[in-house]
């Protein structure tokens, strides 16, 4: 085996990583109204600078900018998109285990479209700041769309479904068409509610409001289909799944069969999948990942500090190869560090100790990152 000239990398990362003091001390002056946003920006670009050195320093060939510029993961990106914004009396969800922790949910309130670039401004900072490939990392369409259901979906605007999803994608295109001229090259999906759907009482959730879960995973995978049908050749998207990832907590459980066929049909390069512990199940399902495309395995968690042994990331790494061949096979912590501001319960060193994990054992096991 040798290192990897394309991404996904044989050591690559989800995206988030943990905020840096001196960035949430700024963000705080910003709600005291302490500090102006203008200056916030630079305290921003500082941070973002130093983690790219970090990631560099590692031998990450791929790097991000850690979504520093956001609150959420998800939320910041799409009320973004013109016709979506943040729901105020969210009702009813799934929790953070442990924690009790509900994120926001969204509503489409009017005409879905791109109004203005998004990444784009973010992602020019990042590449003027890198030697390394730089990585942007959105919220898949279904994000839009899974913890509100249709009922968070304005029927005025779309009394059916069908030209709601057509109008996203659409601005997805867009959204994807102006970071492809901007030079981006490397895009990840974060598309989390395939594998909320291998839970049985979340998929008991959905049907209770009317859905059909396995329709659902059928529908998130078009949508995701038609929003990069016009990515050029030469970009990678990859898409990452997860069982939710907030303060060290997650909500889902179960193994990857019940969507896999949908999962894996979608037209993506690469799938960074989480297999940190029990919760996601075998590496069974794999066996349906189209030949040719790449999977990350998430084996070292980025929710505790407890380091992985390399022997046991290795062995696992084995077990993949059954299904997967080895040449495609790559490693990963299984989510971001800091899918929320809050972040996981570790320090700046301990997830420094996590990714250099990734590449020693990625160097160790393929002869290169």
């Amino acid at each position: 085996m040798t290192a990897r000239s394309a991404p996904p990398f044989r050591a690559d990362h989800v995206g988030s990583l943990l905020r840096p003091k001196a960035l949430m001390e700024a963000r705080q002056k910003v709600a005291d109204g302490a500090m102006s946003r203008v200056e916030l920006a630079k305290v921003e670009d500082a941070c973002i600078r130093e983690a790219v050195a970090m990631q560099e320093s590692l031998g990450f060939k791929a790097v991000t900018d850690g979504e520093f510029r956001r609150t959420y993961w998800h939320v910041d990106f799409l009320v973004g998109i013109g016709g979506i914004r943040e729901k105020l009396e969210p009702g009813e969800q799934p929790t953070f285990k442990a924690t009790g922790w509900r994120p926001p949910v969204l509503e489409v309130a009017g005409t879905v479209k791109h109004t203005q670039p998004i990444m784009g401004p973010g992602f020019d900072y990042l590449k003027s700041v890198t030697k390394a490939l730089p990585k942007v990392c959105i919220p898949a369409p279904g994000v839009a769309h899974f913890r509100g259901g249709r009922a968070a979906v304005d029927r005025k605007a779309y009394p059916e479904m069908g030209a709601f999803w057509d109008d996203l994608a659409a601005a997805y295109r867009a959204e994807v068409a102006d970071l492809a001229k901007r030079g981006c090259r490397y895009l990840q999906f974060d598309e989390v509610f395939f594998a909320y759907l291998c839970d049985p009482k979340l998929r008991d959730m959905a049907k209770a409001r009317g859905d059909d879960p396995d329709e659902l995973a059928r529908t998130y995978a078009k949508a995701i289909n038609d929003s990069i049908r016009d990515r050029p050749r030469d970009m990678t998207v990859a898409m990452h799944v997860c069982r939710g990832n907030a303060k060290g907590t997650w909500v889902a459980e179960g193994g990857y069969g019940a969507v896999a066929e949908a999962m894996f049909s979608t037209r993506v390069d690469a799938f960074f999948l989480e297999y940190d512990d029990e919760r996601s199940g075998g590496f069974e399902p794999l066996k349906l990942v189209p030949k040719g495309k790449k999977v990350v395995l998430g084996l070292v968690t980025s929710k505790r500090p407890a380091m992985e042994a390399k022997d046991e990331l290795k062995r696992r790494i084995d077990e993949a190869a059954k299904y997967v061949p080895f040449e495609n096979l790559a490693l990963s912590p299984q989510c971001g560090f800091s899918s929320t501001i809050d972040g996981n319960p570790l320090t700046q060193d301990e997830q420094k100790a996590k990714l250099r994990l990734c590449v020693e054992v990625a160097n160790e096991v393929w002869g290169g990152v």
